[in-house]
């Protein structure tokens, strides 16, 4: 069986985001870029799947710049078995829509027949969490979403999810979409021997175009702003004055 993992060049979690000055997007000049922390989790839970004897071959897929290269090689030197990376845009500005990506995959879906997709649950970047729950609808195929837990048995997937209640736990028919959670595992840090044997892995380059996919943009940014700053606290001197603080808060 094969296993497709999506993945997507974001600015890194430990870089503090500036928004530009003219309030038309994020600035990312000289700016840290690497994987997307869910599709890392995705990454590795592939790779386990394999080592476990449950999948054969692991693809990693990336629709966006040129540069998404670098977050490809990253995958393969996890431990990925090769690569495809969609050149949709040449602006690292753009970030390539939930519904277009749903699109695109579909196609490498239909082209390399895998039994399960493994996705981030969302971007870092716009949070969207859509592309997995949009990629099901297209194919038509099951899904569990926000997986902190998953077992392949024959066909059949068991995922434990994260919900507002707590955890449910679910069986999927295969082939399936599943999107994971933070909890899923600890992704695994790529040796230097394995980077090197990364770059001889390959890696094959496509357009939406050779896939029949029109990546125009449909949503338009009109405004970025950062978040209001936090007001300093103040100290109170007793527990009747907290209460009354409290009160003019209106929280009790």
């Amino acid at each position: 069986m094969k296993v497709l993992v999506p993945v997507k060049r974001v600015i890194d979690y430990n870089v503090k985001v500036r928004v530009k000055a003219d309030g038309s997007g994020v600035d990312l000049a000289n700016v840290k870029m690497s994987m997307n922390p869910f599709d890392e989790i995705a990454v590795e839970q592939a790779i386990r799947l394999k080592e476990a004897g449950k999948v054969d071959e692991v693809i990693a897929v990336s629709i966006g710049v040129k540069q998404s290269q670098e977050t490809l090689r990253t995958a393969l030197a996890m431990g990925a078995d090769r690569a495809i990376l969609v050149v949709a845009t040449d602006d690292v500005h753009q970030d390539i829509e939930p519904l277009t990506v749903a699109k695109i995959l579909r196609a490498i879906v239909d082209e390399e027949q895998p039994g399960l997709v493994l996705c981030g649950k969302q971007a870092i970047d716009n949070d969207m969490n859509a592309t997995g729950q949009m990629l099901s609808a297209l194919l038509g195929w099951s899904q569990a979403t926000f997986a902190s837990s998953l077992e392949v048995e024959g066909d059949v997937a068991k995922v434990t999810r994260e919900v507002d209640g707590g955890l449910q736990t679910i069986e999927v028919k295969m082939p399936t979409i599943v999107t994971v959670d933070l909890r899923l595992n600890e992704p695994r840090y790529a040796s230097l021997p394995n980077i090197m044997k990364a770059k001889k892995k390959p890696l094959d380059e496509k357009t939406p175009a050779d896939y029949g996919v029109d990546a125009t943009a449909r949503l338009t940014i009109v405004k970025t702003t950062e978040p209001e700053a936090r007001k300093a606290g103040i100290i109170v001197k007793s527990v009747d004055e907290l209460v009354a603080k409290l009160k003019e808060a209106g929280v009790v």
